[in-house]
């Protein structure tokens, strides 16, 4: 792949607000990239910049090669997919998808065609005539989509695609949309706050937080190995705890509200002795009733004071000291109800040394 996107120390204030501070970042072409974070983090400043919509501070956005940084967006060969998908109420779906072809001097008998092509990769094929208020929200969607790429832009941006959608069409959306950038090739750029959408939909994410990049990566990386406690509180839930590090016997402990733990990782020297914190996922830890007596393992002690059914999983709530840890429990055929424990009981929780990972606190480097 070769690079299509290239920002430079991009900033944007708005008065005394910083809405985006300093942001260096690279995109390959044919990429999915997905900048993820909490609302006012910057996301939707930094991908309205790249789209033109937004004129940067300072800063530089190259596109291809090419320096755009104070061309409008109808001069960028980028186009942008907005929240509220902007279709044209008095148009049909086929007319929609062709506006863009039209107002930009393509020949007529060039749109036809290519709208028809552009309706089959959306599944749209029999809804050329029919009117926007017609449709459902996944298909008014996919109309937006493909008015979208009918113009081939060498960038698509996505500003929260999904948000409008219910649970289940937007699973089904987030399917669609993966498809359908496997199907075209474009580099696709596209802003949600929701972790699980990011994670499973992109090449490479980039968690921002107060204007600023976090941390970049993969899926699995940023899950398995955050950079920092913010990376790791949201990419998915941590059990987050801070603690001095205690070497006795060649091992290495730290103190989860206050019981010892082993832990078992080559970062922990690296990490500045003030700012050490220590977490582990809850799926990596495993719930262990007492049955009278202490089992074997890396063990925490608590009690159990909620149980949250979750479908495919439950999660356990375990108050340890002054603390709470939360374990996941996968429920596959294996699983006993009448095993596992019951609120108010005696319960430790184990955890894997190699699972406990260290990082710095709120992000310090």
């Amino acid at each position: 792949m070769s690079e299509v996107i290239r920002i430079e120390n991009l900033r944007k204030e708005f008065g005394d607000v910083i809405g985006v501070a300093d942001v260096s970042l690279s995109i390959e072409r044919g990429e999915y990239v997905t900048l993820l974070g909490p609302s006012g983090c910057g996301k939707s400043t930094l991908l309205r910049m790249i789209g033109g919509f937004e004129a940067p501070t300072s800063g530089t956005i190259w596109l291809d090669g090419e320096d755009v940084t104070d061309l409008p967006p109808n001069q960028r060969a980028v186009n942008m997919v907005f929240q509220d998908y902007a279709l044209f109420p008095h148009m049909t779906v086929g007319q929609n998808v062709g506006y863009g072809l039209r107002v930009s001097g393509t020949p007529r008998a060039e749109i036809k065609p290519r709208v028809a092509e552009t309706l089959s990769l959306v599944g749209l094929t029999d809804k050329a005539d029919t009117s926007p208020a017609e449709l459902s929200g996944g298909q008014r969607q996919r109309v937006a989509l493909a008015r979208a790429i009918v113009r081939h832009p060498k960038v698509l941006l996505l500003d929260e695609p999904l948000s409008a959608l219910d649970a289940n069409l937007r699973e089904q959306m987030q399917v669609e949309l993966r498809n359908l950038h496997n199907k075209v090739g474009l580099t696709f750029i596209m802003v949600t706050h929701d972790q699980s959408e990011a994670l499973v939909m992109s090449d490479r994410v980039v968690v921002m937080r107060d204007g600023r990049v976090s941390q970049t990566g993969d899926p699995v990386s940023l899950y398995d190995a955050p950079a920092n406690s913010y990376v790791a509180d949201f990419i998915g839930a941590t059990n987050l705890f801070a603690s001095p590090v205690k070497a006795s016997n060649g091992k290495i402990f730290v103190s989860c509200f206050g019981q010892e733990l082993e832990i078992d990782h080559p970062a922990v020297d690296g990490v500045p002795a003030a700012e050490r914190l220590f977490g582990f996922r809850p799926e990596k830890a495993r719930l262990v009733r007492a049955n009278g007596s202490v089992p074997q393992g890396n063990l925490l002690k608590g009690r159990l004071e909620n149980v949250l059914y979750h479908g495919a999983m439950i999660r356990s709530v375990v108050v340890v000291g002054e603390g709470r840890i939360l374990v996941d429990t996968l429920l596959d055929d294996t699983f006993d109800p009448a095993r596992h424990a019951g609120t108010g009981d005696e319960v430790f929780v184990d955890i894997d040394p190699h699972k406990i990972m260290p990082f710095a606190r709120d992000g310090a480097s």
